[in-house]
């Protein structure tokens, strides 16, 4: 029986949801209208660490933020797409681009719209605070939650059971 560190052993390619997963899914408005959302720094580095061991990693979600473009330019992501409600096509697209299966792919999701990427993929997680319906049909779950550290246990245990945890503690340690 495959468990989640051995499954993440093998994981090639991370996507992620954004509101829930790499926010905590409050969308906050400021008086022109202009849509903000807050992101921890903590999750970014866990993606960048994935991003410099090879993984690839990348942003599917149904919704469209100028906000969440510019995290992704900053995280120098694999792939961001915005504004889709059927994820499976967008990231099968991405795998198929890459040349991975989609047993070594990870997918991060926390509500109703992630259900049918979440059966399709090698790896599925979710934050500690999704939806019971996602918690019901994942493989592994975060400590803790959507936009508080979820991405960054995701990314740890991803590095951790690829053996490259200890070395990258110990090069950013000097």
């Amino acid at each position: 029986m495959s468990t989640p560190q051995i499954q993440a052993s093998k994981i090639k390619m991370v996507a992620l949801d954004v509101d829930g997963v790499l926010t905590d899914g409050g969308i906050f408005f400021d008086n022109e209208g202009i849509e903000t959302k807050r992101f921890s720094v903590r999750d970014g580095l866990g993606i960048r660490l994935l991003l410099d061991s090879g993984i690839k990693v990348g942003l599917i979600t149904a919704r469209k933020s100028a906000v969440v473009q510019k995290r992704a330019q900053e995280l120098s992501l694999s792939f961001v797409h915005q504004g889709v409600k059927n994820k499976w096509p967008c990231l099968k697209a991405e795998l198929d681009k890459e040349q991975i299966t989609p047993l070594h792919c990870a997918f991060m999701g926390d509500d109703l719209l992630d259900l049918a990427i979440l059966t399709k993929v090698g790896l599925a997680t979710a934050p500690e605070d999704a939806a019971q319906e996602v918690l019901e049909r994942v493989d592994w779950v975060a400590a803790k939650p959507g936009g508080r550290g979820a991405v960054r246990d995701l990314a740890e245990m991803i590095l951790k059971s690829q053996g490259n945890w200890a070395e990258i503690v110990s090069r950013l340690a000097g």
